[in-house]
């Protein structure tokens, strides 16, 4: 591909396990559920999907295993139109997600990282010329946080860092000041701030950009979103209002989008406001991946919200 990619995605690709249950078991109990599927996921495997149907020119970096469940991943990232040159197979079996789902549509989620954990810096020098050919890199947590701090020193000048600090852990500054933005939800900004983090999520920005990044978002679920950029005021961002059925994925659509917005030279707000509504989309339909919307499915979907 001689273009730029729009939207480079390092990080997981996983095998989910999913299982619907009336309620999610306490300690020490046993609850029946529904009968196993198995879909494609993972935090990087999910964006890099979720931007190539919106129409991004998308590439995915990830490691996973030489076995079904890799299969299954390759395949379904190339059925989305994502550019797998970067995916490396083998060095141990493919990570797998063990996911509950309540009728309510909230989840709970155990990760076993396999392959993911086998993500190195040294695969991330390898893949200098795929950083070297994206506007925007995003990255999570599902993979050991040295790769991504590979990630943020092999951007090329004027590329932008998207981090979704997920499963949440201690940032190195290096890393924290590249993130334009660091993306979280409520969680996850309360478990980065620890005490400090205050009740509002104008709190919590504030308190993230005294960290280091150069901008920050942070998601509210059905509340849409909140944008922070250094010297100005936060902004809060509205979500179309969406029967959920299953908030599987539906944090890495609205990554994967924000950060392919921002790729196509949107405004931060701008570009929030296109992912609040991808986000809402996903939440509309089983499963992650599945949930997915094309352009044409969200404009009928998750229309853009208008001011009164």
């Amino acid at each position: 591909m001689n273009d730029d990619y729009e939207l480079l995605v390092v990080g997981s690709a996983n095998a989910d396990l999913v299982v619907g249950v009336e309620r999610r078991p306490t300690a020490g109990e046993t609850v029946l559920g529904s009968d196993l599927s198995v879909h494609p996921g993972g935090k990087g495997g999910n964006q890099a999907v979720a931007a190539a149907r919106l129409g991004a020119r998308t590439a995915l970096l990830a490691r996973v295993g030489d076995d079904a469940h890799g299969t299954l991943l390759l395949d379904a990232q190339r059925a989305a139109g994502v550019d797998t040159v970067g995916v490396l197979v083998g060095g141990a079996p493919t990570g797998v997600a063990l996911i509950t789902v309540d009728p309510s549509g909230d989840n709970s989620i155990v990760v076993a990282p396999g392959a993911n954990k086998r993500l190195t810096p040294e695969d991330i020098r390898a893949a200098g010329s795929l950083l070297t050919a994206a506007r925007v890199v995003s990255t999570q947590l599902e993979i050991p946080l040295e790769t991504v701090a590979e990630v943020a020193r092999g951007l090329r000048p004027g590329a932008r860092l998207v981090l979704n600090p997920s499963p949440p852990a201690p940032l190195p500054d290096e890393v924290l000041a590249a993130c334009d933005p660091l993306v979280v939800n409520e969680h996850e900004a309360r478990v980065i701030l620890g005490d400090a983090a205050g009740e509002t999520p104008e709190q919590w920005a504030r308190g993230l950009l005294a960290l280091g990044p150069r901008s920050v978002v942070i998601t509210l679920g059905a509340e849409g979103a909140l944008t922070a950029e250094r010297g100005e005021e936060p902004v809060r961002v509205e979500s179309p209002r969406v029967a959920a059925v299953d908030t599987t994925g539906a944090g890495d659509a609205f990554t994967a989008a924000l950060g392919w917005r921002l790729g196509l030279g949107e405004d931060l707000v701008t570009a929030a406001a296109y992912a609040a509504r991808v986000g809402s989309a996903a939440v509309t339909r089983k499963g992650a991946q599945d949930s997915y919307p094309t352009a044409a499915e969200l404009a009928a979907v998750a229309p853009e919200v208008t001011s009164s």
